[in-house]
């Protein structure tokens, strides 16, 4: 995409997205691509990119799925292989569109998993490794017990809350929650998809998660063709990028420059990490 701005939004069919893009641009440098949570937006990353700008020297994308934040919105309901959809045919038209030479996915939760589909059917060369943080690759009863919660929530004050990120709040909460409610999502799994990553994969997870336990990380250690790291961050739940900024940050950028420099072979670890 000639001329990158710094914000705006990427047509790509009938969808208009919103993104925003700090540090060097894709043709200066490589490029780290934050792909969202369930209710998450461009906005609801905060100043996360700007600090992983900062540490990395790379360039930073992200954007909001079609649905979110100021993007343009989507037809209800949607369908539960929702991710498989956006993995699969709107990422690799983002990436195109922004001028994607080479980087990383770097995805949270429902981002997460949509970054593995993605890798695991599409295996594009171009992405150099992946950064799943809280991801989640099959269903369980205590997930969506909490995903139960949020949506009794939604109907005091979380409405409210999401509603100064997104222009259409309903579409994207009721987008989120009614999927995940749905009977027919119990049966949602994408372990398979794992097991044509070759790439390096770190996972950074909070032991406290409230949507996911450890064995969905125990699934990528079993699961991937390449090698994985994983990071476990004491104290923290579903959010470590807000919740253990630095530490996640830090071992973020540890594991870029490791994939990206040239002709290395990253050393993969587990370990309980106590910095947050």
């Amino acid at each position: 995409m000639a001329g990158l701005a710094n914000e705006g939004f990427l047509n790509l069919g009938s969808q208009s997205l919103e993104y925003r893009f700090v540090g060097p641009k894709p043709d200066a440098a490589p490029t780290l691509v934050l792909l969202h949570e369930g209710l998450g937006c461009v906005g609801l990353w905060g100043n996360f990119p700007d600090q992983l700008a900062a540490a990395t020297q790379l360039g930073v994308f992200a954007y909001s799925r079609a649905g979110y934040g100021a993007s343009s919105t989507t037809t209800s309901p949607r369908s539960v292989t929702y991710m498989h959809e956006e993995a699969e045919q709107v990422v690799p038209q983002m990436l195109d569109a922004i001028g994607f030479r080479q980087g990383l996915l770097i995805g949270h939760s429902d981002g997460a998993s949509i970054a593995a589909i993605f890798q695991g059917s599409v295996g594009d060369a171009r992405v150099r490794g992946l950064t799943l943080i809280a991801p989640h690759f099959f269903t369980e009863e205590a997930g969506l017990a909490e995903i139960a919660k949020a949506r009794t929530a939604y109907s005091i004050d979380l409405k409210e809350k999401l509603a100064r990120w997104h222009k259409n709040v309903d579409a994207a909460f009721l987008g989120w929650n009614d999927v995940w409610l749905n009977p027919e999502f119990r049966k949602w799994n994408i372990q398979k998809y794992l097991e044509t990553i070759r790439v390096p994969v770190q996972v950074i997870q909070g032991v406290d998660d409230q949507y996911g336990t450890v064995a969905q990380v125990d699934a990528v250690k079993v699961g991937c063709a390449g090698p994985v790291e994983v990071i476990m961050l004491e104290g923290v739940r579903h959010s470590p990028h807000r919740e253990a900024t630095e530490a996640t940050i830090s071992t973020i950028t540890e594991f870029v420059s490791r994939v990206l420099e040239t002709g290395a072979t990253p050393k993969m670890r587990s370990t309980l990490d106590q910095r947050a």
